[in-house]
């Protein structure tokens, strides 16, 4: 439900009716609301977003980039769950009343942030990116990508279409 609604687009019977259970037993189970949806974006995390720490490993800049890209493609091409990201739909629609979600959803997206731009770092070092590629730049140009393509998904996009961003995007990277 959080990934189709989003945080504060889920209601309380949005959730107990998708889970068969009872207010009373969410409450008992999860605590509130928030704790629910924090699980879920561990979750999601683990399960889904599993690609990004494999892309990390990937020996050259260019083959973490295919490889984010690649895994953010299947994962809004799916056919088995809700298109777009689960961090991206609720961090857009927080207001004032999520604020603690909306920091938290913030704190997870600059921790992906600070380890891609220090993989792509580690790469300038190495010799992998040119001398003069900004490594940071690169980083903020892939996460705006990988976010865009979310937003793109979740708006009805077609896999063609994600797949010729993907395309586009790696014929433009620097380096090998």
């Amino acid at each position: 439900m959080f990934w189709s609604k989003g945080y504060e687009g889920t209601s309380l019977t949005d959730l107990t009716d998708a889970m068969g259970i009872t207010r009373p037993s969410l409450y008992a189970a999860f605590g509130n609301k928030e704790a629910l949806f924090r699980k879920a974006l561990d979750l999601y995390e683990r399960e889904k977003l599993a690609y990004v720490s494999e892309a990390l490993d990937a020996p050259t800049s260019r083959q973490v980039a295919e490889r984010l890209l690649r895994g953010a493609l299947q994962l809004q091409t799916s056919e088995c769950q809700p298109r777009g990201c689960l961090g991206v739909i609720s961090s857009m629609t927080c207001g004032a009343e999520a604020e603690s979600v909306r920091t938290d959803l913030m704190a997870r997206r600059a921790s992906s942030h600070q380890a891609i731009c220090e993989r792509l770092q580690r790469a300038k070092l190495e010799g992998d990116l040119p001398a003069a590629a900004d490594a940071g730049g690169l980083c903020n140009y892939l996460l705006a990508i990988l976010q865009g393509m979310s937003v793109q998904a979740g708006s009805g996009a077609s896999k063609q279409q994600l797949e010729t961003l993907v395309e586009t995007s790696l014929s433009m990277w620097p380096g090998r």
